[in-house]
């Protein structure tokens, strides 16, 4: 009780004054180590050389924050779902802290605006936004403690800009999604598991790819045979939609297919034939 009376007459010089005005409007407290957060806010682009010769960005932070994070969010899940396997808790954990969700609340919650960068797009560099959350998570547990950065997480995070009700009704079905374009464009789509194993503790990990038009371009891991045709599915969406060249790769194996198939058929190749 004394030493929070104390960091509130500490914060007293500070109030309204930059930047320690927008880090309180977004974490709801005053900064003691006020470096730390602008640290966190610098992107490597825009390393500082520090007094003692090193370059300073907000990379240590994010590797720092990133594990926080981690076990902030486990810390949570297994007090709230108590019921729950390691399959699910598992799962649940890679959804809240994967990279598009926390550019998403990184971007709502107003880091862009406190970025740091000498990238001039910073749209096609989206990640920098979820790394600075990571780096802002690792400057509070160093500037607060684990407690204030579990609350930061819980009420700020998770209550504020995640609505867990929907997420874990809303998961994706990128297997279904998957073979329903196979069958729109004609391309065979198979799963297969390539490897079954088990973890440090003892819970069965299951390793699938999945072959569209004969090429594996996607493999994922999971605890259960769904979970990693999940993941690979949706590595394999992801795969199509960034590469032209793996479309245009997957159809021309499709005709190849469809004309060695027609070959067998006739008897004959297409090569064999007669010209005009």
């Amino acid at each position: 009780m004394f030493r929070r009376f104390i960091k509130r007459i500490k914060a007293i010089p500070h109030k309204g004054k930059e930047p320690y005005l927008s880090f309180y409007t977004i974490l709801g407290f005053y900064p003691d180590r006020i470096h730390l957060y602008k640290e966190a806010m610098t992107h490597r682009s825009s390393s500082i050389r520090s007094k003692k010769g090193k370059w300073v960005n907000n990379e240590r932070l994010e590797f720092l924050g990133d594990a926080i994070l981690d076990a902030i969010v486990a810390d949570i899940l297994y007090k709230q779902f108590e019921q729950k396997k390691e399959g699910f808790l598992t799962s649940t954990r890679s959804r809240i802290v994967q990279r598009e969700t926390l550019n998403k609340i990184a971007m709502e919650m107003g880091l862009d605006k406190l970025i740091i960068s000498s990238t001039r797009n910073l749209a096609h560099n989206t990640n920098i936004y979820g790394d600075a959350l990571e780096a802002l998570i690792g400057a509070i547990y160093l500037d607060q403690g684990y407690r204030v950065a579990k609350r930061f997480v819980f009420e700020t995070l998770i209550r504020q800009h995640l609505n867990m009700d929907k997420m874990l009704k809303s998961e994706v079905d990128f297997k279904s999604r998957l073979i329903e374009w196979g069958q729109k464009n004609k391309v065979d789509v198979l799963f297969e598991v390539v490897n079954a194993s088990y973890d440090t503790q003892n819970n069965p990990v299951f390793e699938s790819c999945v072959m569209v038009g004969g090429m594996n371009i996607g493999s994922g891991k999971g605890y259960s045979k769904k979970e990693s045709h999940q993941v690979a599915a949706k590595i394999a969406i992801r795969n199509l939609r960034e590469s032209n060249l793996l479309q245009e790769q997957i159809t021309h194996q499709k005709n190849e297919d469809s004309n060695e198939a027609l070959d067998k058929q006739l008897g004959v190749s297409f090569q064999d034939l007669p010209g005009e």
